[in-house]
């Protein structure tokens, strides 16, 4: 966490997981349906194929 930004109540972290989560699961379903994903990586958009997608670490 940053220093400089305060703590976030414990709505914002619920929000906050919840928001993790649903990126993963879609992340993870693209993988799975053999779909291509684009992410920002080193200040340039990549497109990356569903065999280069690690799979996703979903808590239940």
């Amino acid at each position: 966490m940053n220093p400089e930004q305060p703590a976030l109540s414990p709505l914002h972290q619920k929000i906050d997981a919840g928001v993790k989560m649903a990126i993963a699961q879609a992340i993870e379903k693209h993988r799975k349906l053999g779909q291509s994903i684009s992410i920002w990586q080193d200040g340039k958009v990549v497109t990356l194929s569903a065999e280069e997608i690690p799979p996703q670490q979903i808590p239940e």
